[in-house]
Order: structure tokens, then C-alpha cells, then sequence
């Protein structure tokens, strides 16, 4: 069994991250891990991401229903999972920690440059080839690192598509691909019953966290929305940087 106090970090790790899910769209990692981090080892804990990530980003569906565009986004989610096992079999024969800094650097530079820039870039051209492109590069960077999310987000924000349009593609492309990833760890013999413990105690928290973030995303604007992502992206690329010196 858990200690109160334990049990309070993990709860408290998924109120804060089912918000930001809830909000966003994605973040369950980039929030809950700075907390469960501190009484759960790495392994766990990355299960336990995916699981709570699932479980807030379906909670916080609905707030997007009426924007998803199956044309749009699906073939983007097919060939994301196609990219997972390549994103895998590349675990062995890249620098994780290399690749984790460049990514970092990179999501720092596009959100400075995205936040400063009067007005907003907008990418008119490519189509659902470059889409799938786009989807079957967040797939390997998700089998390689779980960065599943930063690539979509970044091509949608690219895009110049409403907070509604954007938000359901790449929400609904961490959903499929973060699904997968919770099957291969059941496959694997990862959901342990401690582990099971842990999701008991978290999904509650996810629960209202995820809720009270739809509600509050609700208010934003484009451009609030806009502003939050890329500060969200930055918040990435640094936790990046600073995981890979």
C-alpha cells in the first residue's frame, strides 16, 4: 500500500496535470511528472502518463466534438501509429539525450520566434500528404521519446487554423497515439498492481482536473489560446534542455 503522502503528490500531480490537459489539450507529462517524479521511479511513472494523458484527453473530447474533421486528422493519426515502431527500433541506435537537446533547442526557438513575430505566420500550402508526413514524424518521435505532441502542435499553430481546429487534431492525435502506447505497455506485463494503485489514486484527480481545464478553455480566445500553446511548447523544449545536460 501507498503512504498518505505519497498518495496526496500523486493525487495533486493529476489535478495539475488533468488540468492542463483539459485546457491545452495535451501537458499530463509535462506537469504531472514534475511531481510524481519526486516518490514514483521514471518507469512507473511514464505508464502512468500515458494512462492519465488517455483518460484526460478523451474526458476533455467533447469540449472540441463539433470542430474534429476525420479528413483532416486521420490521416495524420494512421500514419503517426505507423511511425511508433519505427520511432522504437531507433531507441538503440540514436542518443537519446542528443536528440531530446535538439528537440528542446528547437521547440524553445520556434515558440520565441512564433511569440515575438508581429502577427502570425501562416503555412497556406500541403495538403493531407503533408499532414501525414507531419503525423508519421510525431509517430517516431513518440516511439523514440514519447514526444508524441510537440510536432503536431507546432504544424497546427503553422497552420493558422481557430483554437477549436487546431486543438482537435492534435488532441485527437496524442489520444491515439498515447491509446497505443498504453496497449504495448499492457502487452509488455508493465500494469503492475502497484501500478494499479497508482492509476486508482490518480484517475480521480485527472477526472476533475481535465473537467475544470475544458471549462476554462472555453473563455479563451484565439489568440489567448494561440499565446498559451506556445508557452507551453517553450515550457517543453526548456524541460528538455534541462533533462538532457
Amino acid at each position: 500500500m501507498l503512504t498518505p503522502s505519497t498518495a496526496l503528490v500523486v493525487v495533486a500531480g493529476a489535478l495539475a496535470g488533468g488540468f492542463v490537459t483539459g485546457l491545452a489539450g495535451f501537458g499530463t507529462g509535462l506537469i504531472a511528472l514534475g511531481f510524481w517524479l519526486h516518490v514514483i521511479a521514471p518507469a512507473p511513472a511514464a505508464t502512468l502518463v500515458a494512462v492519465c494523458s488517455v483518460v484526460a484527453q478523451a474526458q476533455a473530447l467533447p469540449t472540441i466534438w463539433h470542430a474534429i474533421d476525420c479528413r483532416r486528422v486521420l490521416p495524420m493519426i494512421l500514419a503517426g501509429l505507423l511511425g511508433v515502431p519505427v520511432g522504437t527500433m531507433l531507441l538503440s541506435r540514436l542518443d537519446v539525450d542528443v536528440f531530446r537537446l535538439t528537440v528542446g533547442i528547437f521547440l524553445i526557438a520556434f515558440s520565441g520566434f512564433m511569440l515575438l513575430t508581429p502577427g502570425q505566420p501562416r503555412l497556406v500550402s500541403g495538403g493531407r500528404m503533408t499532414d501525414s508526413v507531419v503525423g508519421f514524424a510525431g509517430g517516431i518521435l513518440g516511439g523514440l521519446a514519447g514526444l508524441s505532441g510537440p510536432l503536431p502542435t507546432v504544424w497546427a499553430t503553422l497552420r493558422g487554423w481557430t483554437k477549436d481546429q487546431r486543438r482537435s487534431v492534435f488532441q485527437l492525435f496524442n489520444l491515439a497515439i498515447l491509446a497505443a502506447v498504453v496497449v504495448w505497455h499492457a502487452v509488455s506485463g508493465l500494469l503492475t498492481p502497484k501500478l494499479g494503485w497508482l492509476i486508482a489514486i490518480a484517475l480521480p484527480g485527472t477526472l476533475v482536473g481535465a473537467w475544470l481545464g475544458a471549462h476554462t478553455y472555453r473563455r479563451l480566445s484565439d489568440k489567448r489560446f494561440h499565446e498559451l500553446m506556445l508557452g507551453l511548447l517553450a515550457i517543453s523544449g526548456l524541460t528538455l534542455v534541462w533533462t538532457s545536460i
